[in-house]
């Protein structure tokens, strides 16, 4: 598999377990930190091939991805689970520890992100959802994420994820389906 877009990542190691997946171009942010000269990369990248930004799913990796993306409009993201970041021994997070498998998946769905986007679904429908507030909020907003495609957030992010991907109401309403069908 051949990725046409350059993928931003955070580090060396992600680019190992990515070049282990498929063959791709990467450019590293190197930390949380990114430098000037590295949104430059990135926004020729951009002019160039396309990119895809595919961060860590940590607090740190959601600061890059943000940072990036408001430098840098019109990238595609991509998203990996928690539960696949994990390394056998359990310790850390990332895109290093994921298997080529699930790194070729996240790059498969990977999605662009719109400004100023009709909203669809309400912050009332993620209220009446049980995605904000209550007490399986979290682990159901983590699932319905994994689901879509979209990455876990919190219960705001969530409504600003769903309207930047163009999430409609038939696809929320089977995912979210699919979640309480699971719990």
């Amino acid at each position: 598999m051949r990725i046409k877009e350059i993928i931003v990542v955070e580090g060396k190691d992600d680019t190992t377990a990515i070049r282990r997946a498929l063959d791709a171009d990467t450019i590293e942010t190197n930390g949380s930190a990114v430098s000037s000269e590295t949104i430059e990369k990135i926004r020729l990248a951009q002019e160039k091939r396309g990119v895809i930004i595919f961060t860590d799913p940590d607090f740190p990796g959601e600061k890059i991805r943000k940072k990036v993306s408001e430098e840098v409009p019109g990238c595609k993201h991509a998203f990996i689970t928690k539960k696949d970041a994990r390394p056998v021994s359990g310790k850390g997070i990332g895109v290093e520890h994921a298997s080529p498998e699930s790194i070729r998946e996240a790059l498969r769905e990977a999605h662009t992100m719109e400004n100023e986007i009709e909203e669809v679904i309400t912050q009332e429908d993620l209220l009446t959802a049980g995605l904000i507030a209550g007490p399986r909020a979290k682990a159901r907003r983590e699932r319905l994420g994994e689901i879509l495609k979209i990455g876990y957030t919190n219960g705001k992010q969530l409504h600003k994820r769903l309207r930047m991907f163009q999430i409609d109401k038939e696809s929320f309403a089977k995912a979210l389906a699919q979640v309480v069908q699971e719990e």
